[in-house]
């Protein structure tokens, strides 16, 4: 089958007909159909019986319920769930038992109920507006058509109602309703605009005449696409496929199954492997405080032969031991860490967008981050998707001798570049000359609109258009009219017709009065204009070694007309391969005076206009032509493009390019952005999408898993789909840009796909998870940096949460393990990792980025979030959070002073550290008594029940334990400001936000320790300034023992990197000597 598998709407019922490769006769045979009658009634109900409605399918959207319930399949989010409603459960039952309604005791679940429920809003609400790509689609088919049917013309027939074999009647300007096979010309010429589906950046010249089967998509010149426009011509055709049938169609089905496709992001699947390992470490820190206390809850007596016997189950000591077991799920779980990294993406996207890269899909700012490999369109992304002349030769002071000008330039604007060593409007003979053909042999203008110039008719002709403007005329009176006149206007607003000073000067000195429209056997257009002298004068343009061909003559630099020498040719023939050598479109233009019946023609009631009316007689009219010049066009590349790759190349990006354009093309546009160097071999890194897909399996893996570039042409949407599927088997993770509807699958099947916002078409958008605002390919570096930054200072907040984390787990696990009076209640711990951890971590995004971080390789996607050496430092720092909280909480039990610092002036009663561990015995103590002590503005007194010092009576102690826990967790963030670097080289002020958000929660702490309400729900008191010192001088060490970790790591990174280097050395050296 050709050309990706194109197949005409009969291949859907079981048939295969390939319409491009059959003769027009065929074609009306195969559809029984008569191209002068068209279809008739009885056929049209048939067929659509058959092939249904010409439009895109409607896929149904996922039901409201079955959204909801996605957003709570995650392992964090369903740990969270049960920790909510066994909190929930617990309080029920203690409320219960004591016949109490406390409020405190249900803060916990709602809190974390509260939480779940605002992130699945947020995540329904992203979900049901993201499948927008097929509704853009839709926008793109036309609405009317004008068809044959019962011999009748139906000039408006509604595009939903084409079947198979219709006869269609299309011209200049007309959307293309279907894809249809082209049976007749109705102009010598007829071009096509269909880049957006295939990806070549110049309108399609199109013929009736069949093409070999076996061909790609932009070979077939016969046939016409669905969403397509006409720019050239008119033509009729018969329809051959509708519907989900079309190109577009097909379109519509790869994005599907691309979306079906769509993998977890690499930060999506880093946090589900956390989930896991936390859920397994929950588990075991669960049983093994129930397994240290079991005596408490379970005991029994022992026979004399050493057996069991009396068993006891105490169900109020294990359901107190169940709620410790709670606290710990609690503590362990960062229940702020699915907001604070939503925070940190969202400030991404910020950063992002004013760069003018715009994500659509906040997980997208991560994956940028890791990109190992960026596929790339070609036209409208690496260039300009605008011709632009980026030559123009002209001829010297004698045959053979040529005058070469260098254009700037890379749009349709009149004022964006000049023309090098060219003063505009001081133009000699031969310059005037070309002038005057380049601006009225010309149908095309200049629009403006959404903040760019844009071709109206073929882009070669505006861009000549344009170089008429930067050349100016030979008036100096005119030109210094049309440069005020340009100076003095803006381009506020969209523009239909932007005014071209220069080109209009030549339309009213010469008018136009004929033309004779291109063909593709003369390879050529001129136009007839009425002179100043009242004479006729033909203006000609066309393919290069044409107008050499039927040039007898050629005009020099001082307007003097020589003949045309056999050397002369071969010069300019030779000056036409070193232009085509660099890909450029070359053009000839030349001029006639003598026209011997056409020579005072002045319009269709001339006696000779029946010349003109027969294209065979123009051959013989543009014969003995006088050669002027030539120019060399292109689709340029972008000026900031080869900035931008050796950026990726620095950071360890690869840089693919996928286009629809032809090889050669290609090839010397890759070389001159810096995909290639000039001299590089191409084998194994230029070709055709086709060619590449048919190699075995494992080349196209070594192909693909090469160093350097690669560049893969006439592509179709499959193709650029099956090429990002094997990079991402490959492992790589894949950044893919375009702007055309034939983009759209494969930027859907990327791991992040980049749409460009002025080009792009809506449908690429849509697909898309970041568009450009500025189709600029530098700024997706940008955000390779800023995403590369974002991990970074996710890594760092992460780092900080989890320690944290896991110093309150310690705590809670010590607490138990030593038996001592609960320290700390979960609603206590609650507060602190949503309220009090919340700002610091979210500060902690704002991190500025490392001066290297683009000059490092991207990092694997299977890196590891949390490895060995780093867990080492979570429990090393989690650890002395534990004994810091515990130990706070036992000295104020133990001792009247610590450090020198007094805390006896409260009047409480010091227990021995043993007394303080079993604490459960209390009641067996023989004369224990509790002295009362201040507690705020409350004296506490224990005269009735002496052991409610350790309950009721641990108020002092747990603020200690809970203010230590602040304290040292806002210190830690100091520490996470970099993973090895510093705080004497990375002090905290780099970060001013962090500064803040420590003030902040500082603040916050104070609140509900200074305001009796706030402090009656948490459970503690005020503290003394001796007692601060105390949590001061517990929690700074933190800081100490984080700088030799850091100290360690980066002796150990330094030593990775000189194993690193020696091994490149040693490799390099094998590939020499190899």
């Amino acid at each position: 089958m050709g050309g990706g598998d194109t197949m005409t709407v009969r291949e859907v019922s079981g048939e295969w007909f390939a319409a491009w490769a059959s003769s027009v006769e065929q074609c009306l045979e195969h559809f029984g159909v008569d191209a002068r009658e068209g279809l008739s009634s009885s056929s049209i109900e048939k067929q659509r019986k058959q092939y249904g409605w010409n439009e895109l399918e409607k896929e149904p959207g996922k039901p409201m319920w079955k959204l909801v319930l996605e957003q709570f399949d995650d392992l964090l989010v369903k740990i969270l769930l049960v920790a909510a409603f066994v909190s929930l459960v617990l309080a029920y039952i203690d409320g219960h038992a004591s016949g109490e309604f406390d409020l405190t005791a249900y803060v916990e679940p709602v809190v974390i109920v509260l939480i779940l429920v605002l992130n699945a809003i947020v995540g329904v609400w992203q979900e049901s507006n993201a499948e927008q790509a097929l509704e853009a689609l839709k926008e793109m088919q036309s609405e009317h058509a004008i068809v044959i049917r019962d011999g009748k013309l139906i000039s408006s027939l509604p595009a939903r109602e084409l079947v198979p074999g219709d006869i269609v009647e299309l011209g200049v300007g007309d959307k293309v309703p279907a894809d249809m096979r082209i049976i007749s010309l109705k102009t010598s010429t007829v071009k096509v605009e269909q880049s957006s589906l295939t990806g070549e950046s110049n309108p399609v010249l199109k013929s009736n005449h069949a093409v070999k089967e076996d061909i790609e998509l932009q070979g077939k010149e016969c046939m016409v696409f669905a969403g397509a426009t006409v720019v050239n011509g008119s033509f009729i055709s018969i329809v051959v496929s509708t519907g989900m049938a079309t190109e577009i169609g097909k379109v519509q089905s790869q994005i599907r199954e691309a979306s079906l496709e769509e993998a977890d992001t690499p930060l999506k699947k880093k946090l589900d492997e956390f989930g896991q390992r936390l859920t397994t470490v929950i588990g075991v820190i669960c049983l093994l405080v129930w397994i240290i206390n079991y005596k408490y809850f379970f005991s029994w007596d022992r026979t004399p032969n050493n057996w069991p016997t009396n068993f006891r189950f105490s169900f109020e000591k294990c359901t107190y031991y169940f709620k410790i077991a709670v606290a710990l799920a609690v503590a362990a779980i960062p229940e702020g860490l699915p907001a604070v990294i939503t925070t940190c993406l969202a400030l991404g996207t910020r950063k992002m967008a004013a760069k003018n890269a715009i994500v659509r899909k906040l997980p997208s700012v991560e994956t940028l981050g890791c990109t190992t490999v960026i596929c790339s369109d070609k036209t409208g992304t690496l260039t300009t998707n605008q011709m632009a002349v980026a030559e123009l030769v002209l001829n010297g002071d004698a045959a053979g001798i040529m005058r070469d000008f260098h254009v700037e330039g890379t749009t349709y604007g009149p004022l964006d570049g000049l023309i090098r060593d060219l003063q505009p409007g001081v133009l000699d003979k031969n310059l005037q000359s070309f002038g005057e053909i380049a601006a009225l042999c010309n149908d095309a203008g200049v629009s403006y609109k959404g903040h760019q110039f844009r071709a109206t008719g073929l882009p070669t002709e505006a861009a000549l258009k344009v170089l008429v403007e930067k050349m100016g005329v030979p008036d100096e009176s005119a030109q210094r009219v049309i440069l005020s006149q340009r100076t003095s206007m803006g381009h506020s607003a969209d523009e239909a017709v932007v005014d071209l000073g220069c080109c209009e000067w030549w339309s009213r000195k010469e008018p136009r009065v004929g033309i004779l429209e291109f063909d593709r056997s003369r390879k050529s257009m001129s136009c007839l204009v009425r002179t100043e002298n009242g004479k006729t004068r033909l203006l000609v343009k066309g393919a290069v070694e044409n107008m050499v061909e039927r040039s007898s003559h050629l005009q020099l630099l001082d307007g003097t007309v020589v003949e045309m020498t056999d050397s002369a040719r071969e010069a300019l023939l030779s000056k036409l391969n070193v232009l085509s050598s660099k890909s450029l479109r070359c053009l000839g233009l030349a001029y006639k005076d003598e026209l011997e019946d056409l020579s005072d023609y002045d319009g269709d009631t001339h006696p000779a206009h029946k010349v003109l009316l027969e294209p065979a007689n123009y051959n013989r009219v543009e014969t003995n032509l006088i050669f002027v010049g030539m120019v060399g066009l292109r689709d340029p590349p972008r000026e900031e493009v080869h900035g931008a790759i050796n950026d990726c190349r620095e950071a360890g990006i690869r840089v693919m390019v996928i286009t629809g354009d032809n090889k050669n093309t290609a090839e010397a546009i890759c070389r001159e952005i810096g995909v290639f160097s000039e001299t590089e071999d191409l084998t194994d890194k230029s070709f055709t999408s086709r060619d590449f897909l048919a190699l075995p399996a494992g080349d196209r893996r070594r192909i693909l898993s090469g160093t350097g570039g690669c560049v893969f042409s006439r592509a179709e949407p499959r193709h650029k789909q099956d090429i990002v599927r094997i990079l991402k088997d490959a492992g790589e993770v894949v950044a893919m840009t375009g702007d055309g509807v034939n983009d759209a699958p494969a930027l859907k099947l990327a791991d992040i796909g980049i749409a460009m916002g002025i080009s792009g078409t809506e449908v690429a958008k849509e697909a898309s998870d970041m568009v450009l605002a500025d189709d600029n390919f530098s700024t997706i570096v940008s955000a390779v940096a800023e995403g590369r930054s974002i991990y970074n200072n996710m890594k760092a907040f992460i780092r900080y949460m989890i320690s944290s984390n896991i110093g309150e787990v310690a705590s809670i696990f010590f607490t138990a393990a030593l038996g001592m009076p609960e320290g700390l209640i979960p609603v206590q711990l609650l507060w602190v990792n949503l309220v009090t951890d919340g700002p610091p971590a979210t500060a902690l995004g704002f991190n500025p980025p490392d001066v290297d971080i683009m000059k490092n390789p991207p990092r694997k996607s299977n890196d590891v979030l949390i490895n060995t050496w780093v867990f080492f430092r979570y429990m090393v720092i989690g650890s002395y959070v534990g004994i810091a909280t515990v130990g706070a909480f036992a000295v104020w039990y133990t001792h009247s002073s610590f450090l020198g610092i007094d805390l006896s002036a409260d009047g409480h009663t010091q227990v021995s550290f043993s007394q303080l561990t079993n604490w459960g015995e209390c009641a067996t103590w023989k004369d224990f008594k509790v002295s009362p002590f201040t507690a705020g503005s409350e004296t506490l007194r224990f005269d009735n029940n002496p052991c409610d010092y350790f309950t009721t009576g641990k108020v002092k102690a747990t603020t200690l334990s809970l203010s230590v826990l602040v304290a040292i967790e806002m210190f830690n963030s100091l520490n996470a400001l970099s993973e090895d670097g510093s705080l004497l080289t990375m002090p905290p002020w780099v970060n001013p936000w962090l500064v803040l958000a420590v003030s902040t929660s500082f603040a916050l702490h104070f609140l509900v320790l200074y305001i009796p309400f706030l402090a009656n729900i948490f459970g503690i008191v005020p503290l003394s300034l001796n007692e601060w010192l105390l949590v001061l001088v517990v929690s700074l060490p933190v800081i100490l023992i984080d700088e030799i970790l850091k100290y360690i790591g980066r002796r150990m990174s330094e030593q990775e990197r000189h194993s690193r280097k020696v091994k490149q050395e040693r490799h390099s050296r094998k590939a020499k000597q190899a």
